[in-house]
């Protein structure tokens, strides 16, 4: 599967930006898709997690109740909604996909990432 990510830019504190991240390949009903983020300076860390199959998800605990990982199969398309958010949101954001029928939160477990798109939060 290829990735395309795309929907980052430049927000103020407290504003909202949805990233896209759009899938080729027939079977992508089946991947456990996810969301990293890497700022400069720093590791790249663990968003949030789709398994596609059953829609399941989990969410990194600074994120929780404010981004919001979902799926359109008909778009092969996978999105990362954000609200409220933070100067420390500002960072690269990659989505992955994972043949792993699983949720995972290692990246290592992620064979097939997206070229990242840039969020910057101003404060």
């Amino acid at each position: 599967v290829q990735l395309q990510a795309s929907g980052g830019g430049l927000v103020q504190a407290g504003g909202s930006l949805r990233l896209s991240c759009a899938a080729s390949g027939r079977t992508f009903s089946s991947y456990t898709m996810a969301w990293f983020r890497q700022a400069p300076g720093k590791e790249r860390e663990f968003v949030a997690a789709m398994w596609l199959r059953e829609r399941r998800t989990y969410y990194a605990d600074f994120v929780k109740g404010r981004f919001t990982i979902s799926r359109d199969n008909a778009e092969n398309t996978v999105y990362l909604q954000m609200m409220s958010l933070k100067p420390e949101d500002t960072a690269v954001y990659y989505c992955a996909a994972s043949t792993i029928r699983a949720i995972t939160t290692t990246s290592t477990m992620y064979n097939c990432w997206g070229q990242g798109t840039q969020v910057t939060v101003s404060s």
